[in-house]
């Protein structure tokens, strides 16, 4: 399990079976964007990895954070390996419809 924390943003990776799941805290935006990709750069190419970003406990994302999910999306599409988001907040997921986006990021609950 890793971990990287910052004052307002805070990612946990936690890895079962061929499953890697992260966690996200906070707040996402341009001032962390960079402590972010630095955790999923090594998992986003791992295509023996199914890849889940949990966004349960984030409070806020910017347009920084969404491209930054976008582009692990295209990669991980690229690959043809799965990629998911779940638990999204309501708040974010109201973002995430306005900028018509939810489309693709399936989420566990709506998959079937």
């Amino acid at each position: 399990m890793n971990t990287h924390k910052s004052n307002k943003f805070h990612a946990k990776t936690e890895t079962k079976g061929n499953v890697c799941t992260v966690f996200l805290s906070g707040e996402l935006d341009l001032s962390v964007a960079s402590d972010f990709r630095l955790v999923m750069e090594p998992l986003v190419g791992d295509t023996k990895l199914d890849l889940v970003i949990n966004l349960k406990e984030l409070k806020y994302i910017d347009s920084t954070g969404i491209g930054i999910l976008l582009s692990i999306l295209k990669s991980r599409q690229g690959m043809d390996v799965k990629f998911m988001v779940e638990d999204v907040p309501p708040q974010i997921q109201k973002l995430f419809d306005m900028t018509g986006i939810s489309k693709f990021f399936a989420s566990q609950e709506n998959s079937h």
